[in-house]
């Protein structure tokens, strides 16, 4: 059972629960689970001005995923920061590159899930998930989000991310603020919770007609 966690970070946020979520698929007998990035866009000079660059180098040794690669997945566990409450446009890019894979049906039947980091409190983390699912469902696969079984979710002592769609995290403004245990946890169970999925799903898989 092949896992892929295919994420893009600029600062570090999302590397971090991809880490966590691999970690929770991890768990799974018979999982193989792998980390991949998605290529940059940004300019090299733009990433050093901003600090992303030095951010990145924490994470650099993570394969680049090519489109086609996909198809070798049974689930995939996609994780991006929010842009505007949209995903961020490295991840927009390395998608809309995935048209042969739709036009031949390369996709359909894979478990698909998503997770991701804002700035703010209610920056869209929903809304980007939920928007991520519109590719996902184009492709034919079978959404997995993030059950209440998970309680974590209803944390109220503390401000969290966390929704029924996805893990999320929130940096904050600056980006100063790194993933909490809480979302970790979060993050964890759902890279274990898409796996249990993903392998009940190849036990009881049928031909189509």
């Amino acid at each position: 059972m092949k896992i892929q966690i295919v994420f893009y970070s600029m600062y570090g946020h999302v590397h971090l629960m991809a880490e966590a979520v691999a970690a929770g698929a991890g768990m799974i007998d018979g999982a193989e689970v792998s980390l991949w990035r998605v290529p940059e866009l940004v300019p090299e000079d733009k990433l050093k001005a901003s600090g992303a660059e030095a951010a990145q180098s924490a994470f650099s040794r993570v394969p680049l995923i090519a489109p086609a690669q996909l198809a070798e997945a049974d689930a995939i566990i996609f994780g991006t920061p929010t842009r505007f409450g949209n995903m961020a446009a490295q991840m927009r890019n390395f998608l809309d590159q995935t048209g042969k894979l739709w036009l031949n049906g390369s996709l359909i039947g894979k478990v698909g899930s998503v997770f991701t980091s804002t700035a703010t409190q209610h920056g869209g983390q929903e809304s980007t998930i939920l928007g991520f699912h519109t590719t996902l469902l184009h492709h034919g696969m079978v959404i997995v989000g993030l059950p209440y079984s998970e309680q974590r979710q209803m944390t109220m002592s503390e401000i969290s991310g966390g929704s029924p769609y996805g893990a999320s995290t929130i940096a904050g403004p600056d980006g100063s603020r790194k993933p909490s245990e809480n979302e970790l946890a979060m993050a964890r169970f759902q890279g274990h919770h898409v796996a249990q999925i993903t392998a009940a799903l190849l036990r009881g898989r049928i031909s189509g007609p």
